[in-house]
């Protein structure tokens, strides 16, 4: 049997997180909640006394940071370096920000006329919360024997407060111009956050290191990849085919416009202002394999196909897509399939496998510096591994000669 008081305890706390998330704190009434949970607003306060009463039992009683410490331990064992460790918590936990920005401003702006006992469980969370980030970050810095100079839970103290602090900033204010983007911040978040734990000496050792363990795709695995999107539709196909044929990111694509494509039968470019404006190559040939032409490709032939007059690039469910939905699409594509090291394919991989193959085919560092709009000491290690590559291709020539 149902216990209606804890029904209807439930509803109030979770009409009080919906409405605290989309218009804040203070705006929101005890009656709006009231109404959102289909209660009188005399059980309101029979239950929580008043607001206060209510935000303390949101906050004490959120499974959110737990759900995060459950996500985190699992995440742990998939993380393919330090590096990919910290960009995928970093951004994890900003996107999840940027999905509440009223609740943030709330909590930041509106605290100092909150209870004690309010701000007491605020602060218990947070803990929490640094508790699961520093498991995170020592179980992987563990793996990846990196010898670090503080303890793990000052470096997620640490970690937590820029994530915040960033947060705080981005919805509060309007043209800083501290950073261009997402993306930019959580780059130099990275490499100053390794710098800070390794105790490095020099920066540009620091920017090698965040990127020190490149990671391509055979091509074997690629072209499954692939046919997988082909059958699963021409979206998926095109998506699968500007990942691993113009090695770009999945918020490059996400913010991509239909009128950033260039098109005719000598090129296919793609327009990329996101960060700074540059052109990437869409390319025809993939890990040996031809994908059609500049004029007639999965790429073209899904705008093609579309009947909607939405002006993004790539949609879903009519919307433009975002970055998570492009992940979600290659983790759907990717099931079951493993890297030769034995891992499941992350999708930085299908861009760490076009920079290999570009640099594989000749492209010197500088060029691919002006189209990655990385820096040479980013492209660094994808030089090394494209030796390598050319190297082993060079011994299995010789080999078959003999």
């Amino acid at each position: 049997m149902s216990n209606p008081i804890g029904s209807t305890r439930q509803r109030l706390i979770n009409a009080a997180l919906q409405l605290f998330t989309t218009q804040g704190v203070t705006v929101t009434t005890t009656r709006q909640i009231a109404e959102q949970a289909q209660v009188n607003e005399v059980t309101l306060f029979r239950h929580f006394g008043n607001k206060h009463g209510l935000l303390l039992a949101v906050i004490s009683e959120s499974q959110v940071f737990q759900e995060m410490g459950e996500s985190l331990k699992a995440q742990a064992d998939e993380t393919i370096s330090v590096y990919q460790a910290l960009r995928d918590y970093c951004e994890g936990r900003l996107l999840a920000l940027e999905k509440i920005p009223e609740l943030v401003r709330s909590l930041v702006g509106e605290s100092g006329n909150y209870p004690l006992e309010n701000r007491q469980a605020l602060g218990r969370s947070l803990t929490q919360a640094n508790y699961f980030v520093a498991e995170y970050l020592a179980t992987v810095m563990e793996r990846e024997q990196l010898h670090i100079q503080l303890p793990a839970q000052k470096l997620a103290s640490l970690l937590n407060s820029m994530l915040l602090g960033y947060a705080v900033i981005e919805f509060t204010s309007e043209y800083h111009e501290l950073w261009h983007d997402r993306d930019e911040f959580l780059e130099d978040l990275a490499a100053l956050f390794l710098k800070v734990a390794t105790n490095s000496t020099s920066l540009v050792k620091t920017e090698s290191f965040v990127c020190e363990k490149v990671i391509d795709l055979p091509e074997n695995l690629v072209h499954v990849i692939l046919q997988r999107a082909k059958k699963s539709g021409l979206r998926d196909y095109a998506l699968m085919y500007v990942l691993f044929g113009a090695g770009l990111s999945p918020s490059e694509i996400a913010n991509l416009q239909r009128a950033h494509q260039i098109s005719n039968e000598k090129q296919h470019l793609l327009q990329i202002v996101q960060t700074s404006s540059r052109q990437a190559p869409v390319n025809q040939w993939i890990m040996g394999k031809h994908y059609g032409s500049y004029t007639r490709n999965p790429l073209t032939q899904w705008l093609k196909n579309r009947k909607d007059e939405h002006s993004a690039l790539f949609i879903n469910n009519n919307q433009p897509i975002s970055e998570a939905e492009i992940i979600q699409c290659w983790q759907m594509l990717t099931e079951g399939l493993l890297t030769p090291e034995g891992e499941k394919p992350v999708i930085e991989q299908a861009q760490h496998t076009w920079c290999v193959e570009m640099l594989m085919k000749g492209m010197s560092l500088e060029d691919m510096s002006i189209i990655m709009g990385w820096s040479l000491a980013k492209l660094q290690p994808f030089a090394r591994r494209a030796r390598e590559k050319s190297a082993l291709e060079q011994a299995v020539r010789l080999d078959h000669k003999s």
